[in-house]
Formats: C-alpha cells, structure tokens, sequence
C-alpha cells in the first residue's frame, strides 16, 4: 500500500516557489509561484494582462525566451526544469497557444501525423499507417465539427479564430497528453466556438489527465467548470479557491489584488 501511495503523490504538475525572468534581461515575471495541479483535476488561473499567465504556459512548455532563477516544476515526481520541449511532448506536455501560428506549406494532415508518429516512437509505440492515421482523424473531428477540406489546407493558413483552436483541440485529442495547458484558448472566440472547443476540452478530462486553464474571464469557465481556480497577480498566486472564485472575479475585477482589470 505505501508504494500505491507514492504513485499518487507525484501524480501532479507541482510548482515550487517558481521565479522566472526574460531571457538576456532582468526583467522578473513570475515571482515565487507555488502551485499544485493532481491528475484529474482541472484548475484554472485567471488574472489580468501582464500578471505572468501566459510567461507560465511558456516556462511549462519549455520556451526559451524565459530563465528559471529560482524553484522547480516537476510533473509525476520528475523534474523538468532541464528537458527540451520535444522532451516535454513525450512526457506528455501539451501546450494550446493563444495565437496558433500559420505554417504556410505544411499540410495540415503531413503535420498532424508526423507530431503523432513522434510521440508515439518517443514513448516506445508504433508509428500509426496511413490508414489507421486517416481513421483516427476522422473520428475526432466529428465532435469538433472540422470539415475534411480544412484538413486538406497548410496548417492554420486563412482559419478564422475559432478554426484555429479547433485544430489545436484536435492535436491534443490525437496526442493524449497527460498535462493540458491552454492558455486563453477562448480568446477571439464567438460564443458558438467557445461552446465547440470546450466539448472537445471536456471530452478529455479524465482521472489520468491534468488540466491548466489559462483565461482572463468566467465565460470559458462555464462550459469547462473548473476543480480549483487561482488567480495570478504581479507574479504571484494570491488568492485560491473553488469554482466559485471565478464568480466573485467576475463581479469584482482584480482591483482587489491591487491590479487593473483586463
């Protein structure tokens, strides 16, 4: 039993007392962040602009345009602090970027199978045929209503917002990472796509599955109800809570935290 135990300790992203500046300058973003996200759980973080949200999403995915210059971050009891982020992939990092990037070139399908082959050869599994690929896709996209010429397009190239972020969803649905980071995947969003990504976001959630969602507004939060909610201010987690936070921040703004509202 002791061992059992143990196994569901490291079970977590764990962040401890996190500081993190800009690359090349002295510029200090995150300040002493300490967090705890177990698998199974989805939590989100709020706070307005500048407060070093999405500096997080970047730091856990492993950009290089941040230095770590005090703390550590591990993920299911091993430290990350050092992997390269296609180490982080296989170890089942995922991050849904804000802005999605266009690759103009890059089919979308070559990128979707090649991202998956890599991940699967890096945990040890087998390279998925063409035929079994195809079906994979096509059972995904049904739920997150993306038509098959959209998957014939260079990635991302001409999509609107919501298109954006629905192939995003769709990456990480097709990947199964074990930690879901998305940072403000609601921005830009019309009610109506909000509604689609968060479906797609809730049809992952599972106990062998954590989730970190990054948004400035409740909204988002109504369709993906969060276990926790923290809101980050000036570098710092001060303040945490159940779903009901996210209420009393809609009503009241962060001017309690001694920052302007978004």
């Amino acid at each position: 039993m002791a061992g059992v135990k143990e196994r569901k300790t490291t079970e977590m992203l764990e962040i401890k007392n996190l500081h993190v500046k800009i690359a090349d300058d002295d510029t200090k973003i995150l300040k002493g962040i300490n967090l705890r996200v177990p698998k199974g759980e989805v939590h989100a973080l709020m706070g307005p602009n500048g407060s070093g949200k999405s500096t997080l999403a970047y730091v856990l995915a492993g950009k290089d345009d941040y230095e770590i210059t005090d703390g550590s971050i591990t993920w299911n009891g091993e430290d990350i602090t050092g992997m390269a982020p296609d180490e982080r992939a296989a170890a089942g990092i995922f991050l849904a970027f804000q802005y999605p990037i266009e690759i103009p070139g890059v089919a979308t399908m070559t990128f979707l199978r090649t991202s998956l082959n890599a991940i699967r050869k890096a945990r040890g599994e087998a390279e998925l045929s063409t035929p079994d690929f195809i079906r994979l896709v096509r059972e995904k996209t049904k739920a997150l209503d993306i038509k098959d010429d959209k998957l014939k397009r260079p990635l991302n190239v001409g999509f609107s917002g919501g298109e954006k972020k629905r192939q995003e969803i769709l990456q990480m649905a097709l990947l199964e990472p074990s930690l879901c980071v998305l940072d403000e995947t609601d921005s830009g969003l019309d009610i109506d796509a909000v509604k689609i990504v968060s479906e797609g976001v809730n049809a992952l959630r599972g106990p062998e599955r954590a989730m970190l969602i990054i948004t400035h507004y409740q909204r988002l939060l109504n369709y993906i109800v969060p276990d926790r909610v923290h809101v980050l201010s000036d570098g710092k987690i001060v303040r945490s809570g159940g779903k009901e936070l996210a209420l009393e921040l809609e009503e009241s703004g962060y001017a309690a935290f001694g920052a302007a509202a978004a």
